[in-house]
């Protein structure tokens, strides 16, 4: 079994953009990170964000309206940002409060900043293989950790765990397109699937994006598999000082006995989101500027 190590895949992208970055002439790319609120995972992600942003020499620009605001003020704000030239990407961290809908937060940020890949137009370019769109940052992530780790997806079969559209979906549509690297053969399962295990047994890759701890188990993998594991969850450990682990969807100790490859968490996809990110801000300045 081959530990996918994301840590080590997302540094060498980071230091390829590092690169890219201090060849620039002008000034640098320039991402806004709206955080709306005080939720601690939020903050922690927003963070990392930054600190990445700082490592590879973009500018972020952290703003952080109050909880309270309303969606009318949060689109003057994107507004404000789409027509700012010194503003390349724009990012904002989900969830959002309850009241706002997030869907309709992502229509507004502009496609050409839309560095996160939820815009309608973004998805719709996925779908349509036209490689000026934007890729959410996951599920771009995972197919970078899967073509430098040496999988190709080719003829395989690739079984997606969640429907999600920050995930799952977009993860599918790039899967089953007919790019090096990809052309797979794909299934998509979520709740209402009937017999999941016989479904992900078939699977070459198996892509467990399904929010729930530990839900992937050894008799639902085929031995072989490469599995990439998408989740990650909190769960109570009073062993640790936190009185809390984190771990993924996939039950790692029996499941990484059966893979040929698999993605630790953390460590694994998670890492990898924040450089697909940059890398994404560092695409639309260059997209800004050939315009």
């Amino acid at each position: 079994m081959e530990l996918i190590d994301g840590n080590q895949i997302a540094a060498a992208i980071v230091a390829e953009l590092k690169a890219e970055v201090a060849a620039l002439a002008g000034r640098p790319p320039c991402i806004a990170l709206v955080r709306v609120g005080n939720d601690p995972a939020s903050m922690s992600y927003v963070k990392k964000k930054e600190m990445t942003a700082k490592e590879i020499g973009l500018t972020s620009r952290v703003i952080l309206p109050p909880v309270t605001i309303t969606q009318d003020e949060l689109f003057a704000l994107l507004d404000e940002l789409n027509a700012d030239p010194t503003v390349d990407g724009i990012l904002v961290q989900s969830p959002l409060p309850k009241h706002i809908d997030e869907v309709a937060v992502f229509r507004r940020v502009s496609p050409d900043k839309d560095v996160d890949g939820f815009n309608t137009v973004n998805l719709g370019k996925v779908a349509q293989e036209d490689a000026t769109g934007f890729v959410a940052c996951t599920p771009a992530g995972i197919m970078e950790l899967l073509a430098r780790s040496g999988v190709n997806l080719k003829g395989k079969h690739v079984v997606v765990l969640g429907r999600s559209l920050i995930v799952g979906k977009p993860i599918a549509l790039l899967a089953v397109q007919k790019q090096p690297g990809a052309n797979a053969t794909v299934t998509i399962c979520h709740s209402a699937t009937a017999d999941l295990p016989s479904i992900t047994r078939q699977a070459d890759v198996l892509i467990a994006a399904i929010g729930r701890a530990e839900f992937v188990t050894a008799d639902m993998v085929k031995p072989g598999a490469v599995v990439i594991d998408v989740g990650i969850n909190r769960v109570a450990d009073p062993t640790k000082k936190s009185g809390y682990r984190l771990t993924g969807d996939v039950h790692f100790p029996t499941v990484s006995m059966l893979a040929s490859k698999i993605t630790p968490v953390p460590g694994g996809v998670g890492p990898m989101t924040v450089a697909m990110l940059m890398k994404n801000t560092m695409k639309a300045y260059r997209q800004a500027r050939a315009h």
